[in-house]
């Protein structure tokens, strides 16, 4: 009987990272898609952190916070940050940055 829970057991951590190669494919496209919107130059993609939480509305759910680094200018680079709640994103938060 212990067998099938330490199956189980690795089952769970082998959906557990391949949803979160799929979430970091999400970034990269809602990334890619943010610094073309806005006339960036995209360089980068980093996982800062992935955690599960509880909300009334929506039930549990992953929330994931990835770095990404970017240029205004293409000589200066800045790291701005992506809040995806599952694969939907939340947030694009940037510092100030210079343009040409």
């Amino acid at each position: 009987m212990e067998n099938i829970y330490y199956l189980l057991i690795v089952c769970l951590i082998f959906w557990y990272f391949v949803y979160l190669r799929k979430v970091a494919e999400f970034a990269l496209r809602h990334a890619n898609k943010y610094c073309e919107n806005e006339h960036l130059q995209f360089i980068s993609l980093a996982r800062k952190s992935s955690r599960l939480k509880f909300s009334k509305k929506r039930g549990p759910y992953w929330l994931s916070i990835f770095e990404f680094e970017f240029s205004g200018n293409g000589e200066s680079s800045y790291v701005g940050e992506i809040t995806l709640e599952g694969y939907k994103l939340e947030a694009v938060a940037l510092p100030p940055y210079k343009i040409n």
